[in-house]
């Protein structure tokens, strides 16, 4: 399955995390590292989602709101 990610580069190294699952986030010194890491951490993410939601009940929802431009950003 496909994920869609988010890797920012930064003076410590790369952080990265899973744009579809909240929480899911890694990092590396290098971008190959913090790739590596990210793939983990979904594959542990998605292993784990099952007895948290029958734990917790917990469903996973994605929603859009609107937002109301601040005054200051114009």
């Amino acid at each position: 399955m496909n994920y869609r990610i988010t890797l920012v580069e930064s003076d410590e190294g790369w952080a990265v995390w899973c744009d579809d699952l909240p929480g899911c986030c890694s990092q590396g010194e290098t971008r190959e590292e913090a790739m590596a890491s990210i793939r983990i951490a979904i594959a542990e993410y998605m292993d784990a989602l099952p007895e948290i939601e029958a734990r917790f009940g917990t469903r996973i929802f994605h929603e859009e709101i609107a937002v109301p431009q601040s005054a200051t950003a114009a």
